[in-house]
Parts: C-alpha cells; sequence; structure tokens
C-alpha cells in the first residue's frame, strides 16, 4: 500500500493501517496520542475521548445480550454441562444448610449415632459442592474462552478487510479499543457474569423459600433489613464503579504517554526533552493514583458500612431468633440453618446488584461488537466478479474518473481525469501536494468506490473484479515502506507466503539487500524489532522492494520509494527499482524531478485534473507547472513538489 501524502487523503483516513498518519491534521489513534495533540480535558481530567470511550460500554437495556445464546450455540455439550453442574452446586447450597442444622440438632438430642450420620452427610454435601463447582468453573471459564477467541477472530477478519472509508468513519484506536477491551468486557461475561448471576437468581429464590419454610417470622424481619443492604451497595457500588473506569482510562493515557516518548526516545533526548517528558508521564501516574485512591476511600466506605449493616442484621434475627429459641418456637438447629440461609440470600442480592451493572456493560460491549461485524464495506465485492485479464498485460486505464472523500464530499479530490498506460510503460505522476497523485493509486487499488467513470486493467473494470483478486495484481513500494516486528525473511516472504528460501534470497540479491542480511547477527533469521528500528532507511527500503520482487505482479506502484535516502542508498534503491519495473507497467509518484526524468511519460497534477502530459524534455519546453517546478529544483535548490 502506498504511503500518503497528507494534503491528498481525509484527515481520518490517515489512522487506517498502512497509511502513515501525519501532518497537523493527522487523527489521534491512542490515548498517548490524544494528550499529545492538545485534546481538551473533559470533567475528569482526561481527554474527552476516553470519557467518551470509558462511558460507552454502558448500555442502558440489556437487549444486545440476545447474541450471546447464537455466539455459545456452537458449543452447547459446553453450555449444557455447564448448567448443569450450575443447579447441582446450588441445589447442595441449599442442602449443607439443612444438614448443619441437622448436627446442632445432634448435639442437643444427644444422639451420637445420628450425629454421627449428620456429620458424614456435611461431609459428603461439602465434598459434592467442591468437585461440581470446580466442574463448573472450568466448563463456563473454557467455554467463554472459546467464545471470545471465535468472536476475536470474527472481527479481526472483518476489519482487516475494510476499506480506508470504513476508518474514516472509526478511528483504529476505537477498533483496537472493541477488539480488545470489549472482547473482554464480553468474555467476563459468558466466562463467568451469567454463570454468577443465575447461580445467585437460584440461590436467591431458594434461600428465600427455605427461609420462609425453617421460620416465616424471621423471614419477615430479615426482608424488612433488606432493602438498607441494597440500598448503600447500588449508590456507592455505582460511585465505586466509575471510579474505576476513570482509573483504569488515566492508566491507559499514561501508557500511552510512555509508548509514544519510548518510540520516540531519540527525538525526546535530541530536544533534551526527558524532563518534559517525565514530568508529563509524572502527572499522568499521579491522576491514575488520585483517581485510585478515591476509588480506595468509596470503597472502605462501602465495605465498613455493609460489614456493619450485615452484622447489625444478623445480630437482630439472632436476638429475635435467641427470644424464640428460649419460648421453644424454634430449635436450635434451625436457627443456626436459618442463620446460613440468611447469609446467603444477603450475598446473593448483593451480588445480583453487582452483576447488573456488569451485565449493562457488557450489552454495550455487544452492540459494538456487533456492529462491527454487521458494518457494510462501501467497496463491495461483485457477487459474481470478473476474473482479471490472463495473461495480465497490466495497461491500466483511467476514464473520466471523478472522486470525492467521504470525509471531504466538498472537494473534488479527481475530476474527470482520463489517461491510459499501455503495458511495460513507465508512467510518473508529478504536482503539488494535494493534486491528486496518491488518490490514483488509492483508485487502482480499489479502496474506495468512484463518484463516476471507470478504472481498467486490461480491459476489465475493475468494480466488477473482486478487489482481492485485483490487488494481487499489483506490488508496492512506498516511501515508508511498512516493515513488521519480525525476521528478515518474514517480512520479505509477506510478499507471496508460499515462496521457497531460494526465491526469497533471489529477490534480495535483486534488491541490493542481500549483502547486508548476511551480514545481519542472524541473517535471514535477524528479528528486525518495532516497525524495523534495527535497519537503517535505505535497508527498509531494500526490503520492501526485495517484498515487490517476490510478489512479481504485472504492475508496480512507486510512491516515492528514495527522497528520504541518502545518497549511496538512493543509488543501491533507484538501481533495484530499475531491475524491478524492467517489462513491469510502473506508476512513479515523484517529489524529485530528477527522480522521473527517465519516465516514458509524465502527467503533471494539479487540483484533482492533468493540467500537462509528456516527455521530461517536452514538459520543460512548455515551460507551465512542470517547468517552473524544474526551476526551483535545479536551479533554486530543492523544493517540495508532492
Amino acid at each position: 500500500m502506498p504511503v500518503t501524502e497528507p494534503s491528498d487523503i481525509p484527515p481520518a483516513a490517515k489512522s487506517a493501517p498502512g497509511h502513515a498518519a501525519s501532518g497537523p491534521d493527522a487523527p489521534v489513534a491512542s490515548a498517548g496520542g490524544a494528550a499529545a495533540s492538545g485534546i481538551e480535558p473533559g470533567e475528569t481530567g482526561l481527554p474527552t475521548w476516553i470519557e467518551n470511550e470509558l462511558e460507552r460500554p454502558r448500555a442502558r437495556s440489556l437487549g444486545a445480550l440476545r447474541h450471546i445464546p447464537g455466539l455459545i450455540a456452537p458449543y452447547r455439550g459446553l453450555a449444557f454441562g455447564a448448567m448443569a453442574m450450575l443447579l447441582v452446586t446450588t441445589v447442595l447450597n441449599l442442602v449443607l444448610p439443612v444438614a448443619a442444622g441437622r448436627v446442632v440438632d445432634g448435639f442437643s438430642e444427644e444422639n451420637l449415632a445420628l450425629m454421627d450420620a449428620y456429620f458424614l452427610a456435611a461431609f459428603a454435601i461439602a465434598g459434592g459442592l467442591a468437585l461440581s463447582t470446580a466442574a463448573r468453573f472450568y466448563l463456563v471459564s473454557r467455554l467463554g474462552e472459546r467464545v471470545i477467541a471465535d468472536l476475536r477472530r470474527q472481527v479481526y477478519d472483518k476489519v482487516i478487510g475494510m476499506s480506508p472509508a470504513f476508518y474514516e468513519k472509526l478511528m483504529t484506536g476505537e477498533v483496537l479499543s472493541r477488539l480488545g477491551n470489549d472482547t473482554t468486557l464480553l468474555m467476563s461475561v459468558v466466562g463467568s457474569t451469567v454463570s454468577v448471576a443465575l447461580r445467585n437468581a437460584l440461590l436467591f429464590v431458594g434461600g428465600l423459600g427455605m427461609m420462609f419454610w425453617t421460620s416465616p417470622k424471621l423471614t419477615l424481619f430479615g426482608m424488612l433489613m433488606a432493602p438498607v443492604l441494597v440500598f448503600p451497595i447500588l449508590i456507592i457500588g455505582r460511585r465505586v464503579r466509575k471510579l474505576s473506569k476513570l482509573t483504569q482510562g488515566a492508566l491507559a493515557q499514561s501508557a500511552s504517554m510512555a509508548s509514544e516518548s519510548l518510540l520516540a526516545a531519540q527525538t525526546v533526548q535530541s530536544y533534551t526533552a526527558e524532563d518534559a517528558e517525565r514530568a508529563r508521564y509524572g502527572g499522568a501516574i499521579e491522576q491514575a493514583y488520585g483517581f485510585a485512591m478515591r476509588r480506595i476511600r468509596a470503597r472502605t466506605a462501602l465495605t465498613a458500612m455493609i460489614i456493619f449493616l450485615v452484622f447489625s442484621g444478623v445480630v437482630g434475627v439472632m436476638w429475635i431468633g435467641a427470644d424464640d429459641l428460649r419460648n421453644g418456637a424454634i430449635s436450635p438447629g434451625e436457627l443456626v440453618q436459618f442463620l446460613i440461609y440468611s447469609v446467603l440470600v444477603a450475598g446473593a442480592t448483593g451480588a445480583l446488584s453487582e452483576v447488573w451493572g456488569e451485565m449493562q456493560r457488557a450489552a454495550g460491549a455487544t452492540e459494538r461488537l456487533i456492529e462491527l461485524l454487521e458494518m457494510d464495506d462501501e467497496v463491495r465485492r461483485p457477487d459474481a466478479p470478473t476474473p482479471p485479464a490472463a495473461p495480465a498485460l497490466g495497461e491500466v486505464t483511467f476514464d473520466r474518473v471523478r472522486f470525492r472523500y467521504p470525509s471531504r464530499p466538498e472537494r473534488l479530490a479527481l475530476g474527470d481525469v482520463s489517461f491510459t498506460v499501455a503495458p511495460g510503460e513507465t508512467l510518473a505522476l508529478v504536482g503539488p501536494s494535494g493534486a491528486g497523485k496518491t488518490t490514483i493509486f488509492q483508485m487502482l487499488m480499489r479502496f474506495y468506490e468512484l463518484e463516476s467513470g471507470t478504472v481498467s486493467i486490461d480491459g476489465v473494470d475493475i468494480a466488477r473484479m473482486d478487489p482481492v483478486a485485483l490487488r494481487r495484481g499489483y506490488s508496492v513500494v512506498s516511501q515508508d515502506p511498512a516493515i513488521f516486528a519480525n525476521t528478515v525473511e518474514a517480512n520479505i516472504r509477506f510478499g507471496r507466503p508460499e515462496a521457497t528460501m531460494e526465491e526469497v534470497e533471489a529477490a534480495a540479491r535483486a534488491a541490493a539487500a542481500h549483502d547486508f542480511i548476511t551480514a545481519l547477527p542472524r541473517g535471514y533469521q535477524t528479528y528486525v524489532g518495532e516497525r524495523g528500528l534495527m535497519l537503517s532507511g535505505g535497508q527498509k527500503q531494500r526490503l520492501a522492494i526485495a517484498r515487490a520482487v517476490l510478489r512479481d505482479a504485472p504492475i508496480l506502484l512507486l510512491d516515492e520509494a528514495t527522497s528520504a535516502l541518502d545518497a549511496e542508498s538512493e543509488r543501491l534503491v533507484q538501481e533495484a527499482l530499475e531491475r524491478l519495473s524492467a517489462g513491469r507497467t510502473t506508476l512513479v509518484i515523484a517529489h524529485r524531478l530528477a527522480t522521473v526524468k527517465a519516465a516514458d511519460r509524465i502527467l503533471v497534477m494539479e487540483d484533482g485534473r492533468i493540467v500537462a502530459e509528456g516527455a521530461h524534455d517536452a514538459l520543460i519546453a512548455e515551460n507551465g507547472l512542470y517547468a517552473r517546478f524544474a526551476r526551483l529544483q535545479f536551479t533554486d535548490g530543492p523544493a517540495a513538489v508532492g
């Protein structure tokens, strides 16, 4: 994919994978970037977009969770097994207090044989409860991990194939948030929260029933205490959850700041900005600490209040129960049994109140994930695609092409552009920034739909072709090539994964890269680091050229592949490009006119239109825009023209 020019690509599109976001209009796709770009903080002190992101996963209704059964459906066996274990654990939880009560009554009755039987029954119930709980945890956790692994793959499979127009509407950072944070939240629901909710709902209903069965009088008293317990859980618990989200957001912001600064450590040190970056990161950490302390204080108050209220309720029930015990209205075992059931019901009530908030956030996360999966790409694959011409010749035709970027509909990016590139011809595109040069490449790759006109490859309208089949016909070398955090071999093989090692080495030799590769510590197996940080600019370019050589496509797209290189690297790269372009249709975006003098034909573009066309000498003789660029570069010194 060619590296885009800030003026040729709409701002939001620059955040799409494969585009280099640069310039003052480049978007921010990370928390650190947001802070660095001066986005105004909201009420919490965090950037507004983080506040929005923190609040967004919460949903008012749980309707979106209706999609969960469909996600679970392929794994019915795990789901039914987990439900069975859930029922078993619930029943055993409700039976255990009865056994405990019988043990207590066994003491009072002084019937040792019966007491031993009750103790053995209690042991058996406890063992069954332990095994069934462990089995439920295993099955539910496995189900959650499996479902979310599938969902993450589905979401990634969807977004990796979306056109740049998709990323004009949705920033890359938000897509990553959905892929990471939202799926993690949904995993906690599928793998835990649903099970906890069902378990506690059953415990609440069953425990309440058993309380009535044991002592209706004490049950009514306990129900009077329930609202007193639930109210602080709901009020302060909501506050704790909000502060937890703010803490996570502040930590995310600080992590992004650190990542941003560390990736640009040399620049930071070159400008002696270490102290400023330390202060910036320290401020973010202190902000996270402040939110964490507020959360801790709220949680502390909640804990103290709940413990006091719970124990007060227990003491109150025991007080009344003790009076009933003295009057013979209840046995000691029944009182113990009732107290255990009341603790179970109180715990279930508190858990359900917490689970409700988790379910709300999970519903919001599910909505956003399903929204991604159901989103339509503006670049559609035809129902019956026309295959590329065979054999491929590499003829390129633009016929009255008009196009506007979706994010800038008021500006015509290409206006009635028409030209043809013959098979094997080298065509250079020259013009000022924003002229439409990179947009030509975008149209060739069919990253957007045309407003009108047609683009054809070997006489086949690309709108009638499968985009994947179309793009297999291109080799791309950009000004800032994408080098992946992998080995040298893997980066070259990216052009054609099925290639043999001999073909990889042959491509490296053709790109004048073999010698420097073999000089690396592990040769072709050397890990090049994030974005190829271990390599120089010229080495990265030669790897990209080797990748394009290995691709061996009939059409070569060069987006100013040598402008940022030193003289020696430029010479090596230029020689490699000349070998690569031999016999191929080649389109070159030129910033330096010296690199296109040998082109068969030059198109001069301005404001999305072709204003001149011809060879270098003929365009100089016309004394037009191209001649002015030439005078600026060859007479008055270098100047950027693209």
